[in-house]
């Protein structure tokens, strides 16, 4: 479901690409650091837009790296670390192993009850350190299973656990700041869920799998409404942020909530307008 939050490139100064891509490489290392080289594996640009915002709004001091990895073994690639990637490196391995387990419960996949035994040791390390976290994404499974199961309609009411998942995520602390962070996760979760139900509308209908859009797919005014209800939890997510008093990388957060999470959304679009010229 993850990997919508990212930047959008060609939008993005290349200075500010190369800082952004730096967080992600500080990020990658803390997951080796802490938890293995197959960590590494799990990482997804989501966490890093977190990394970003945590570091801007506390102001966090970070260590600017160098180091090798399997992806660039000539040139040492550069890496921002601090507490608040080392953070979004621990919030990455809880996500990705209770996806891992909730795939394999779900659709028994093999492939993912493997991947998350050879995790399973680094998540039970990490899952103590953040008991609050871990109750938000056990309820957030358990909660939408019975939605699936109930093949709830309500569109607001599935995303909205998602979002409430997010909220949890984004709270490093319980401070001044928590309110408007648990917004912008709560929006930008609900974001997620929605925009990973419209690119799996078609393959849902095919195999029966639950998805919120479902009822409404056949309408004359389906795109119309699937745009606005996206875009009105992007704007949510983005009136919130706007609320912090960051300073640091804001043009890259910015990117990030106006058009960054757009890039998948524009890429299916296009993909569908271009089949419907096809068959004309």
């Amino acid at each position: 479901m993850f990997g919508y939050i990212t930047v959008n490139k060609e939008e993005l100064k290349v200075k500010d690409f190369e800082r952004y891509h730096s967080y992600y490489c500080g990020i990658c290392r803390d997951l080796k650091q802490s938890c293995g080289e197959l960590a590494r594996m799990t990482l997804t640009y989501d966490m890093t837009f977190l990394a970003i915002l945590l570091t801007g709004l506390y102001e966090e001091k970070s260590s600017q790296e160098r180091h090798f990895c399997v992806l660039h073994p000539m040139q040492k690639r550069p890496c921002t670390r601090n507490r608040y990637t080392s953070y979004a490196a621990d919030m990455n391995i809880l996500l990705v192993y209770h996806n891992l387990m909730d795939d394999w419960q779900d659709e028994k996949k093999r492939g993912s009850l493997g991947a998350a035994r050879l995790l399973r040791r680094s998540y039970l390390k990490t899952a103590s350190r953040y008991p609050r976290q871990v109750r938000a994404i056990r309820r957030y499974l358990k909660e939408l299973h019975r939605a699936e199961e109930e093949r709830v309609e309500d569109i607001d009411l599935a995303a909205g656990l998602t979002g409430q998942l997010m909220e949890e995520i984004f709270v490093y602390q319980e401070d001044i700041w928590s309110s408007d962070l648990r917004k912008v996760g709560f929006y930008l979760g609900k974001f997620i869920y929605l925009m990973d139900a419209y690119e799996d509308l078609q393959k849902d209908r095919r195999t029966g799998n639950y998805n919120p859009f479902l009822p409404i797919m056949g309408r004359p005014d389906y795109e119309e409404n699937a745009l606005q209800i996206l875009t009105m939890m992007a704007a949510s997510a983005s009136k919130a942020f706007e609320k912090l008093p960051v300073l640091e990388n804001v043009d890259i957060l910015r990117n990030i909530l106006y058009a960054g999470i757009w890039t998948k959304y524009k890429m299916l679009r296009a993909e569908k307008e271009s089949k419907h010229e096809e068959n004309k």
